[in-house]
């Protein structure tokens, strides 16, 4: 089976050409505002104009739904918002409602007193990302393997629904995380960049190499 990558992180056309050359699923552009990723309403054409319809992945925080309403105006196949587990069960069936089910990525923010997953959450969407925690920052955190092994629990658990998982992943750990994890679908933003927002070439075309690795060394065991 083919890993599926999620680039995330995009902020201009180049670097979402390199990305979907190297064979990305899904390129992620963030519009929350606090994130030095963030991509300004103005230039979301722009970016969007570069990323083929079906791989458009809107990444925020916590969206109002009058805001959500506006932004997929833009033309995003898909919605991945961040959230603390105080949000309310009317904020996520209005972003249910918005996206749909099976276009809406779920990222709850789980912090290590959190020893269950917030089951309740799971009749608003289909897919899950599970990110490493920062209790400054949601998302993009860099930190890796913290959450491998609640990724696996929850995988475990939960095999009805799809989940990405996220957090620290990098050139020269992502075929430990793949192998440690069984994961189907990654997340990469930080492990791949140059500087916040600009993608390093060799690092892109490093990680999908090792993904790439990987899914062959699968395939013959197979």
């Amino acid at each position: 089976m083919k890993t599926r990558i999620k680039v995330c992180g995009i902020t201009n056309p180049e670097d979402a050409e390199r990305a979907l050359s190297l064979g990305a699923d899904y390129l992620g552009v963030i519009v929350y505002p606090k994130s030095p990723r963030a991509v300004p309403e103005e230039k979301l054409p722009e970016i969007l104009a570069a990323i083929p319809a079906g791989k458009r992945v809107l990444v925020d925080v916590s969206t109002a739904t009058d805001r959500l309403e506006h932004l997929l105006t833009f033309g995003f196949d898909a919605c991945q918002i961040h959230f603390d587990l105080e949000i309310s069960m009317a904020t996520l069936a209005g972003w249910s409602g918005l996206v749909g089910t099976e276009a809406l990525w779920l990222a709850p923010r789980l912090g290590p007193a959190d020893r269950s997953f917030p089951q309740v959450i799971m009749e608003f969407a289909e897919t899950i990302l599970l990110d490493a925690y920062d209790p400054e920052a949601y998302g993009g955190t860099g930190k890796s393997g913290e959450n491998w092994q609640r990724f696996i629990d929850c995988t475990l658990m939960y095999q009805h629904k799809n989940w990405i998982l996220a957090g620290g992943l990098q050139p020269d750990n992502i075929r430990e995380a793949l192998t440690a994890t069984e994961a189907t679908m990654v997340d990469v933003n930080s492990g791949v960049e140059a500087t916040p927002g600009r993608k390093d070439a060799e690092k892109l075309r490093r990680f999908f190499a090792e993904v790439e690795s990987h899914d062959d060394r699968g395939r013959d065991r197979d």
